[in-house]
């Protein structure tokens, strides 16, 4: 158990307006402290634009489903799947074609 802590860090995070202690792997720290001004640095935007005019928790919401959706264009960017299918289709293409020209030399 004292193995794992040694990997953990306890760090404070600043949020928006909140500061939060939280436990993490040492070697994220730099993820979590980018993270949690992607996060402030957001809603900060959306704030300056429509605070008075919108509550905290819709300006956190409007925040969250911006950088939800920046994941997800950047996870379709980022999909490999496609090109896979088309390596396994193109491989067995060649490897066919291979097989077919040395059952001919064969002969």
């Amino acid at each position: 158990m004292a193995e794992m802590d040694k990997d953990k860090l306890l760090i404070r995070l600043h949020v928006y307006d909140t500061e939060m202690a939280v436990n993490i792997p040492r070697e994220d720290e730099a993820l979590y402290r980018n993270s949690a001004i992607l996060i402030t640095d957001t809603v900060n935007s959306y704030a300056s634009y429509y605070k008075g005019r919108k509550s905290d928790k819709e300006l956190l919401y409007m925040a969250m489903i911006d950088i939800a959706l920046r994941y997800e264009r950047e996870s379709k960017r980022n999909d490999t799947a496609p090109f896979s299918e088309m390596l396994k289709r193109l491989t067995s293409e060649i490897e066919e074609t291979l097989d077919a020209e040395s059952a001919t030399d064969n002969h």
